[in-house]
């Protein structure tokens, strides 16, 4: 194929809501520009697009697809995207190197949360947005309700450059008011007959031209003296009005198409075409230093890797923009990330599965290799003389976690190794071994995410594994103070072992000072505080030591083996075995041998006599608890409501947010298991949710008494 300048480039990635028709509508665009010969459905399972067996199981995407085609002289990258809210971590590298979001409206359904979710990550990159309304075919679509529901969630920015005469079985017909013309379709679709409007249209037509002039003068001064001045505006300077609009995404175009019998898919095409901004058109990227890359062929080359997928008779395919320069096969140059040279042997253009083999690339094109040593997601290579670091994709925190773990112990190793192999084609599934729970913890968006990656190990793999609840970092800590002593003393032939250590234990506040006595019923205990630690806890909070021994009952040299031994207690607390944290305790008395006295005895008694007077204490358990935010359309706003307080959830506020309710609240995380699936069963789908952790909190006694029984009854398995 040939070798396209950066201003013949239009880099575009199909957003929009799951069932939208965006994987369709690639279909008729590939079909368009000559690059299948035939279009393949969803149905069929024979897309260019959703080409992985998960996917066509599921019949929705899972991953993004990195496809091109060419129409008019011009090469459009493509990248479609999943829907579903579960997958966003495609999303986001494909908003990333795209200059244009084609967001896809099912237009029986209207705005959907996969639109909404769409059009907050949109903003996030600044992408100019073009609205294809598809599925005009279908029955149930009330065409001025949609345009007055894009107008209101879109700030009136919606710009009509077409509208169907009619919806429904009997759409075949779109005015284009850009144009001012008609385009009508035979049944297969395709090639359109271009017609002038009838008289029955004309008034309309005539209304939105000119709504859609004003809307292109606005956003050019120039333009705006123009249209002053003649009371109109030609084609070709609406154009570039409406391009202008896009850029500073204050104009939204919007098309009817029928992507399933490839109706109005040339008209949108030829706009973007004509219309969308090319790679050099955007703004310079900027590195994490600060320096502003110029889109210029003629620049020194630097490559940002989007995307990695894994193909078994393949290995790693890595996706690419070219954000200067040329790249020629054959190119070595420098990982910025692991400061190592990498040869780019061999070089591609995508078509889905379909790859086609290229000699360059210019700058804003995108393109694909194999066979990297050590580039992966998220890195940047560039020429040897430059040392250019693009900025890393900001992925949304996980929202659902669940513990793995292999059925057969003997395949642990291949476990770990498939999620690695599997995070890399997505980096939303996070993996963690959590020491403190001794679980390994896969972090994802939603439970329909985390079934997604099981069946690779159930389908793909042939690994049986096991997703469980993980368990929760709880801390452990104490309410009121307490006193207690330990003997250990044994004697087995030869020299034995004894320690006996005295101790108080009393809760830690930050900016109080360690007291000098305590009364416990009758008895006072004066002390004499001769040292103090103070020993901050990697897991949170304090652990202040105080040496109260006078007489030298205990040999200084023993006191290090005494904290030890209450170290060891704090690592595993008296209760449920979580950390403990924020103690003071205080070694008061004690007892020595001469001969059977040692560290291990020490180290011991202190342990135990931790142990018994953190009991006595008035022990609490802590719960992590976490900032939640959910957004939720206002008909369903009392049922997530009083989910949340059934979930122990304190409700901090509320605001609105464009066509959604959000709900502030703290809710502690032992409630959120599963909760992205009840808040979508809630609200049909429609609702969407971050969370954040915030602090820990003094567990409710109800609750804790539970929690002791469960941890009992683990126990005694």
């Amino acid at each position: 194929m040939k070798t396209y300048k950066t201003s013949d480039i239009r880099n575009l990635t199909l957003i929009g809501g799951s069932g939208s028709g965006k994987t369709t509508l690639c279909e008729s665009m590939l079909f368009e520009g000559g690059v299948i010969k035939r279009r393949g459905s969803v149905q069929q399972q024979n897309t260019a697009s959703d080409h992985t067996t998960v996917e066509h199981e599921y019949r929705n995407s899972v991953f993004s697809s990195v496809l091109f085609t060419e129409y008019n002289d011009r090469k459009l990258n493509i990248i479609d995207t999943p829907g579903m809210d579960d997958f966003v971590g495609n999303v986001i590298p494909a908003l990333r190197v795209a200059a244009t979001g084609i967001m896809v409206i099912n237009a029986p359904e209207g705005i959907e949360v996969g639109t909404e979710i769409a059009t907050r990550q949109a903003k996030k990159f600044e992408t100019p947005i073009i609205f294809a309304i598809n599925h005009l075919d279908k029955p149930e679509i009330h065409w001025e309700s949609l345009i007055a529901d894009l107008n209101q969630g879109y700030q009136n920015h919606i710009a009509q450059i077409q509208y169907p005469v009619k919806t429904g079985e009997g759409f075949h017909k779109v005015v284009d008011v850009l144009k001012m013309k008609l385009y009508q379709w035979g049944t297969d679709g395709g090639e359109p007959e271009i017609l002038d409007i009838p008289d029955s249209e004309i008034e309309k037509a005539n209304e939105l031209h000119n709504e859609l002039v004003e809307k292109a003068a606005e956003n050019d001064e120039a333009l705006m003296e123009l249209y002053f001045e003649k009371g109109s505006l030609t084609e070709n300077e609406m154009r570039e009005g409406i391009k202008k609009g896009m850029l500073s995404r204050e104009l939204y175009p919007l098309f009817c198409i029928c992507s399933e019998k490839d109706m109005g898919v040339r008209r949108l095409m030829e706009f973007i075409c004509n219309v969308a901004p090319a790679p050099n058109e955007l703004k310079p990227k900027e590195t994490i230093d600060g320096k502003k890359v110029v889109v210029d062929e003629n620049e020194k080359t630097s490559l940002f890797f989007f995307k990695t997928s894994v193909e078994s008779h393949v290995g790693e395919i890595s996706y690419f923009k070219v954000n200067s320069g040329t790249l020629k096969e054959g190119d070595e140059l420098l990982n910025t990330t692991t400061e190592n040279k990498e040869k780019i042997s061999q070089l591609y253009v995508s078509a889905g599965k379909d790859r086609t083999r290229v000699s360059q690339l210019h700058a804003g094109d995108i393109g694909a290799t194999v066979k990297l040593k050590e580039t992966k997601t998220d890195h940047t290579l560039c020429d040897k003389s430059e040392n250019y670091k693009f900025r890393n994709l900001r992925f949304p925190k996980p929202r659902y976690t669940t513990a793995i773990r292999a059925v057969n112990e003997s395949d642990d190793e291949k476990v770990a190794e498939i999620l690695q192999k599997l995070a890399q084609e997505d980096p939303t599934w996070q993996i963690e071994y959590a020491k403190e729970l001794k679980q390994l913890l896969v972090h994802g968006q939603g439970e329909y995410h985390i079934n997604t990656l099981k069946w690779y190990f159930d389908h793909i793999y042939k690994v049986e594994i096991s997703l469980e609840r993980p368990r929760i970092s709880y801390r452990e800590t104490i309410t009121k103070p307490a006193t207690a002593n330990y003997r250990h003393k044994k004697q087995s032939g030869g020299s034995g072992q004894f320690g006996e250590v005295h101790l108080i234990i009393e809760p830690y506040t930050e900016g109080v000072d360690p007291k000098k006595s305590f009364k416990f019923g009758e008895k006072e205990i004066k002390l004499n505080i001769r040292g103090k630690e103070e020993h901050p806890l990697k897991w949170g909070g304090k652990l202040i030591f105080c040496n109260c021994i006078v007489g030298g009952v205990i040999d200084a040299r023993f006191l290090p083996a005494i904290l030890k031994g209450i170290m060891e207690k704090m690592d595993q607390g008296p209760l449920t075995g979580s950390y403990a944290r924020d103690i003071i305790v205080y070694v008061y008395d004690g007892k020595m041998h001469p001969v059977d006295s040692n560290e291990i005895s020490f180290k011991i008694a202190g342990r135990t006599a931790f142990s018994q007077a953190f009991k006595e204490a008035a022990p609490k358990i802590l719960e992590p608890v976490y900032n939640i935010q959910v957004h939720v359309p206002s008909d369903k706003m009392g049922d997530v409501m009083s989910d949340l307080q059934s979930r122990r959830a304190l409700i901090l506020g509320m605001e609105s947010s464009g066509n959604y309710e959000v709900i502030n609240a703290q809710i502690p995380l032992k409630e959120t298991y599963k909760y992205s699936t009840a808040l979508s069963s809630l609200t049909n789908g429609r609702a969407m949710f971050s969370m954040e952790f915030a602090q820990y909190e003094k567990m409710q006694a109800d609750v804790q008494k539970q929690i002791l029984e469960e941890h009992e009854e683990l126990e005694t398995v």
